[in-house]
C-alpha cells in the first residue's frame, strides 16, 4: 500500500510511493535515493541558509543569559516567602531555556568555531542548569543518526516508557501497570525528567561515557558547581521547608517543560526496524513531526517545532529554520513525500494515542 500524507499535508498521488503502511502507521521501505537529499541540499544552501549568524547567537545567549540571572535575583529579593514558587516556574522557564541553547551549541549552530561551541554547551548546559554536555551529545547524535529507529535510537529505548509494541507483552508488576496506564501518566512522569537528566548525567561522567567535548575533569566541577551554587542560594534564602518545595517545584517543571518541547518531535511517527537501512531523507522526514505556530511557538520550544527541517540540516541556526520550510515541504511534495505537520495539541493526542496503543495488549490481559 502506499503512504497516505496526513491531514493537511501536500502530497503528489502518481510520484513513487516512499513508504507503505503497517497497522495504521507509515513506515520506511528502502530504496536508494541520495541524490534526493544532494538535490534539496544545494537548493538551502544556494539559499544561504546554512550560514552561521553570530550576531544573532550571541543575542540569544544573551537573552538567555538576563532570564536566568533575573530569576536567580528575584530569588534574592523576595527572601523567604512562598511566593518563590513563582520563581521557581520563572528559573524552570529559563532552565529550559538554557537547555535549548545548549542543544544548539550541540548541533554547533551558534558559531563557526568548534571550541566556541563546546564552551558555550559546557556554561549553559553543566553549569547553569546541571545537565552534563558531553553525554547529552553522544546520547543525541546517535539519535540524530536513527531516529525513531528500534534498537539504534537512544531517545526510544523500554524505560519506564515502552515505546515498541514489541516490548510490552510479558511486563508485570509496577512495570506493567506504568505501561497499560502510560498515555495518562506520561506527562505526570515528566515531572521526574528533570531529576533523570541530572542522574544520567552523573552516570554517564562516572564510566566516561560522553563525547568529550573537554577533560572529564572539567565536566564534573562544572556539575559540582551547579549544584553548589543552587543549593547554596535556595537554602541562604528559604527556611528549609520552603526550600524543599521550592527544589521540588522548580526541578518538576524544569522536566516537564523540556519533555513536553520534544514529545511532539517523533512521538507517534514510523519507526523503522533495526534490519531497515532507508535512505536518509526518508529517515528523517517519515520519522519527524512539525509543530505549526508563529513566533511564540518558535520561542517557546526553541525552534523543535521545525523538526523536519532540524533533521535534515542539523547545524542550520534555529533563525533559519522558517525560511528553509517551505524549500523543504514544497520539495517532500515533488518527491510524494509526506510531510507531516499539525498543531501542538494535536501532536500530543498523536504521541499520547502511539503510548496508548503499545499497552494496550496488557490493558486486554485480565479480561481475557
Amino acid at each position: 500500500m502506499s503512504a497516505r500524507a496526513p491531514t493537511g499535508t501536500p502530497s503528489v498521488p502518481q510520484a513513487e510511493p516512499s513508504g507503505n503502511i503497517r497497522n495504521g502507521q507509515t513506515t520506511l521501505c528502502e530504496r536508494p535515493a541520495g541524490s534526493d537529499y544532494a538535490l534539496l541540499s544545494r537548493r538551502v544552501r544556494n539559499a544561504q541558509l546554512l550560514r552561521h549568524r553570530p550576531l544573532r547567537s550571541a543575542a540569544a545567549l544573551a537573552a538567555t543569559l538576563l532570564l536566568l540571572a533575573g530569576g536567580w535575583a528575584a530569588l534574592l529579593l523576595i527572601g523567604d516567602s512562598w511566593w518563590q514558587l513563582t520563581v521557581a516556574a520563572v528559573l524552570a522557564f529559563a532552565f529550559t531555556q538554557s537547555g535549548f541553547r545548549g542543544h544548539e551549541a550541540g548541533h554547533r549552530q551558534l558559531f563557526r568555531s568548534k571550541r566556541a561551541n563546546n564552551m558555550t554547551g559546557l556554561v549553559f548546559g553543566n553549569l547553569f542548569i546541571g545537565l552534563g554536555f558531553g553525554w547529552w551529545v553522544a546520547k543525541h547524535n546517535r539519535h540524530h543518526a536513527h531516529p525513531n529507529q528500534i534498537g539504534r535510537d537512544p531517545d526510544i529505548e523500554t524505560g519506564a516508557v515502552v515505546f515498541n509494541g514489541h516490548d510490552a507483552p510479558g511486563r508485570s508488576g509496577l512495570a506493567g501497570f506504568i505501561t497499560r496506564h502510560q498515555a495518562t501518566l506520561f506527562f505526570p512522569m515528566l515531572l521526574l525528567e528533570g531529576w533523570a537528566l541530572h542522574v544520567d548525567s552523573v552516570r554517564a561522567l562516572r564510566k566516561g561515557r560522553t563525547s568529550a567535548p573537554a577533560p572529564l575533569a572539567v565536566e564534573a566541577l562544572a556539575l559540582l558547581a551547579h549544584a553548589a551554587a543552587y543549593l547554596t542560594a535556595v537554602l541562604l534564602v528559604l527556611s528549609p521547608l520552603k526550600a524543599l518545595v521550592f527544589v521540588l517545584a522548580q526541578q518538576a517543571l524544569f522536566g516537564l517543560y523540556m519533555g513536553a518541547s520534544f514529545a511532539p518531535n517523533h512521538k507517534g511517527m514510523a519507526m523503522p526496524e533495526e534490519h531497515e537501512r532507508p535512505d536518509f531523507l526518508r529517515a528523517q522526514v517519515l520519522t519527524s513531526r512539525n509543530v505549526r505556530g508563529g513566533r511564540i511557538t518558535d520561542f517557546v520550544l526553541g525552534g523543535l517545532n521545525y523538526q523536519i527541517e532540524h533533521h535534515l540540516f542539523p547545524s542550520m541556526p534555529r533563525t533559519a529554520l522558517p525560511a528553509a520550510q517551505p524549500l523543504v515541504r514544497d520539495y517532500c511534495a515533488e518527491l510524494g513525500l509526506p510531510y507531516t505537520q499539525t498543531g501542538l495539541l494535536d501532536s500530543y493526542r498523536q504521541a499520547l494515542r502511539h503510548l496508548r496503543t503499545v499497552g494496550a495488549p496488557l490493558r486486554a490481559e485480565p479480561r481475557a
